[in-house]
């Protein structure tokens, strides 16, 4: 009898799992839906949901993708579409850089990681989308989430042909980033 209450009320109670939705525009265009993993990174979820809702990713360039790795976004300082994109990539938010939370998952094809200077301490606003495995970077990257949808639109974003995976020309661009239960 008590296993089955338990089982009831469980089968009762929606899941909660936030996500977020990012509708990209430019060579690539759709949505990518991300399971945001709070068990795993709560203080880089809660950032990446905190500017999401604010609309400061509204409007950021994919700034770095390079073919066969990852593509890189966030830079809510200077990388939103119509900026100087020569200084894509090196800002963040105007809250303070987080703690590194680091853990055992790995980054498979699309895992979403955050980018971070050579401090591991560093990560703020900008994250990475992986193409493809990239198991160096396990334990040394926090994880935060994992593409569960629109794995065809991520792999259509621009690439980069610039120093380091810079796109040149026009970025593509993460035109709205909502959050989502």
């Amino acid at each position: 009898m008590h296993k089955a209450l338990i089982a009831s009320l469980m089968l009762a109670t929606p899941a909660l799992a936030t996500g977020i939705e990012i509708e990209v525009a430019g060579e690539a265009s759709g949505t990518i839906k991300i399971d945001l993993l709070e068990d795993v990174a709560p203080g880089h979820v809660e950032r990446i949901k905190a500017l999401a809702e604010s609309g400061a990713y509204d409007g950021v360039v994919f700034h770095r993708v390079i073919e066969g790795f990852m593509a890189q976004t966030g830079d809510v300082e200077h990388g939103k579409l119509g900026g100087d994109m020569r200084r894509a990539g090196t800002g963040g938010s105007d809250q303070p850089d987080l703690a590194a939370e680091f853990s055992d998952v790995p980054f498979d094809r699309g895992v979403v990681g955050m980018a971070r200077a050579q401090n591991p301490d560093s990560a703020n606003s900008q994250f990475f989308i992986m193409f493809q495995e990239g198991y160096f970077l396990n334990g040394q990257y926090t994880v935060v989430g994992r593409v569960t949808e629109g794995l065809d639109v991520l792999d259509a974003i621009k690439l980069g042909a610039g120093p380091n995976g810079a796109v040149i020309g026009e970025p593509d661009v993460m035109q709205k980033v909502t959050v989502t239960d």
